[in-house]
């Protein structure tokens, strides 16, 4: 299952339920250690011991403290906040004010419902200049922002924005996203969206390129790793996965990514801000 889950078939959503959830089968090898010491049979350790270095192998480097390998934060450096604020929530100013006080050059927010539209936009009016918001998603800088265009992603209507920001150490391409919904029963649009948002990434000429936003797939989704294959994705500061959804009762998993090109990642955190059930993301990067 760890090995060849991308081939287990999709039926009534085991697929993607499998992938979301892959790091948690970690959680079955202690209970097989049990069953072993039960058995009291020396050879039905491999029965522990191969799961367990397999598991080690994909999940701990990933696992590791960025902290122990970043470089130092260089004068040209670029900070990036995201988070879904979470339709009907009632706190977008409050998460956009939180974010705001990051310090951060760069705000990326998803589900930006028509009633936080415009308490949103006044809150960050105040610590950016610059700004472009298609559909429910949008994008606040203290950069300039040039090319700044829709992208519909194959679904016929926009989640999903590319912008170009003038930042003093030359042009920073950036993709903000919301994808589609992703239901055991349904997440085909899903799909749809990421598998373009690869290949719109693949034809990008730009040397620097961040994606950013609500992917509404876990790092081990198979659909997700045509993603993965052109762009990394940091370690988090203090180690550990970053999950960052739902907030309540505790995060189980990571669907808000950002992941880049041409980029060194300096810092990488979750927080939270305001009431979404999304936990924002921090990350900064020398250019």
């Amino acid at each position: 299952m760890l090995l060849a889950h991308a081939w287990l078939p999709d039926i009534a959503g085991l697929g993607l339920i499998v992938d979301s959830g892959l790091i948690w089968l970690g959680a079955l090898i202690p209970l097989l250690g049990l069953l072993v010491i039960a058995a009291r049979r020396k050879h039905v350790t491999v029965a522990v011991l191969v799961p367990a270095v397999v598991w080690t192998l994909l999940f701990v480097p990933g696992l590791l403290p960025l902290a122990w390998s970043a470089p130092p934060q260089s004068a040209n450096s670029l900070t990036v906040v995201s988070q879904n604020l979470k339709a009907s929530s009632g706190t977008a100013a409050q998460s956009a004010s939180n974010l705001a006080a990051t310090g951060a050059q760069v705000v990326a927010l998803q589900e930006i419902d028509g009633a936080a539209q415009s308490p949103v936009t006044a809150e960050l009016h105040e610590h950016y200049g610059y700004s472009y918001r298609i559909g429910t998603v949008g994008l606040w800088s203290s950069y300039p922002i040039l090319n700044a265009q829709p992208q519909g992603l194959g679904l016929g209507w926009n989640r999903a924005l590319s912008a170009d920001l003038d930042t003093p150490a030359g042009l920073v391409r950036i993709y903000v996203v919301h994808a589609a919904s992703a239901r055991p029963s349904d997440h085909a649009d899903r799909d749809i969206m990421l598998a373009n948002l690869a290949d719109t990434i693949e034809r990008d000429p730009s040397r620097r390129i961040i994606a950013v936003g609500d992917f509404n797939a876990a790092s081990t989704d198979r659909h997700f790793s045509a993603l993965t294959d052109q762009l990394s994705e940091p370690r988090q500061d203090k180690g550990l996965a970053g999950f960052t959804w739902p907030v309540a009762p505790f995060p189980v998993t990571r669907l808000d990514h950002i992941l880049q090109r041409g980029l060194s990642a300096t810092s990488n955190r979750v927080l939270a801000a305001g009431a979404s059930d999304h936990l924002a993301i921090r990350t900064s990067f020398n250019l």
